[in-house]
């Protein structure tokens, strides 16, 4: 089965979490300031294990600081609440207003529901594909390359001729491509 280990390792930190439908939430205190993440699922151990192999923001903060019963002091603590499914929106909406309210600082990114008028609370970031990894390799590629010329080689002509001098001048484009691209990073 899919996840089989996370879920295995979840169950070791938690051993009463739950396979039926409702809200989980998420606390933690770190430095004086209350988070939380509010969720509902139908399947709740499912949707946690989901959680400790996803890539959202909140999944990435789950691994990161762990889960309550585990040895980092900043870990997550997992409450669960039953409730039928189709009470699941208008819950996981109550119990986002209610934490907000109390002044925890939200990681949800939406006021919660799955239904249409769902709205964002949070900044949501697009989702970096496959071509946004290429050109950020290829930046990195460049700096790196950039730097070690600088301070390690000088380069110069095989052979004096026009190709030669055009595969030099689009060699030295590119590392000015990269000064460039550093100039405005900061």
């Amino acid at each position: 089965m899919q996840f089989e280990k996370e879920k295995q390792e979840l169950l070791k930190a938690l051993p009463d979490l739950p396979d039926y439908s409702g809200i989980y939430i998420l606390t933690r205190e770190e430095n004086g300031f209350k988070y939380a993440y509010i969720g509902q699922a139908k399947n709740i151990a499912g949707r946690l294990t989901q959680h400790l192999t996803g890539y959202q923001h909140i999944d990435f903060s789950i691994r990161n600081h762990g889960i309550k019963g585990q040895a980092n002091q900043t870990a997550w603590d997992i409450n669960t609440i039953y409730y039928p499914e189709e009470m699941l929106d208008e819950k996981e909406q109550f119990f986002i207003r209610e934490y907000a309210n109390a002044g925890y600082q939200l990681r949800n990114k939406t006021a919660g529901g799955q239904s249409d008028g769902k709205f964002k609370i949070a900044e949501i970031k697009p989702a970096k594909g496959y071509y946004d990894g290429l050109g950020q390799g290829e930046k990195n590629l460049k700096r790196k390359l950039k730097h070690i010329v600088e301070k390690y080689l000088v380069i110069g002509l095989k052979k004096d001729n026009i190709s030669s001098r055009k595969a030099l001048d689009k060699f030295n484009k590119l590392l000015e491509e990269q000064k460039e691209e550093n100039y405005g990073e900061i």
